[in-house]
């Protein structure tokens, strides 16, 4: 069993930058991959990026450019670096863990075998 602790989320002025933080502890995920997501109120889930347990990256259309996702396997942790933040990305951040025999995806219902995180809230205010 795998736990997912998120961090990082907080207030930012639009067009500032944040980096959540995704923590693990239990088992070993060094091969899981690690996805990153949001959901904002009254709105579906949605996919930003993950990371496989090779270190290949992902991201979801329209994602790459202004999010970068990388993980640290000694430390446990996963990293979502988010730039140029608009008010239309505020959300709960959530990570998650789960193995893909090969490539990770990035839309949720691919991950509906993962381990979940509570998720940490931005607000980005404009």
């Amino acid at each position: 069993q795998v736990q997912l602790v998120e961090s990082g989320g907080g207030l930012v002025k639009s067009g500032g930058s944040l980096t959540l933080s995704c923590e693990a502890s239990g088992r070993n995920i060094h091969l899981d991959s690690i996805g990153w997501f949001r959901q904002a109120p009254g709105k579906e889930r949605e996919g930003i990026a993950c990371v496989s347990g090779d270190g290949s990256t992902y991201y979801a259309e329209s994602r790459e450019g202004r999010y970068t996702i990388s993980r640290d396997n000694a430390k446990k942790m996963t990293y979502l670096q988010m730039n140029n933040l608009k008010p239309e990305d505020s959300a709960v951040y959530y990570c998650a863990a789960q193995f893909f025999l090969k490539t990770c995806f990035t839309y949720s219902a691919s991950w509906s075998h993962g381990s979940w995180g509570q998720g940490t809230q931005v607000i980005v205010s404009s």
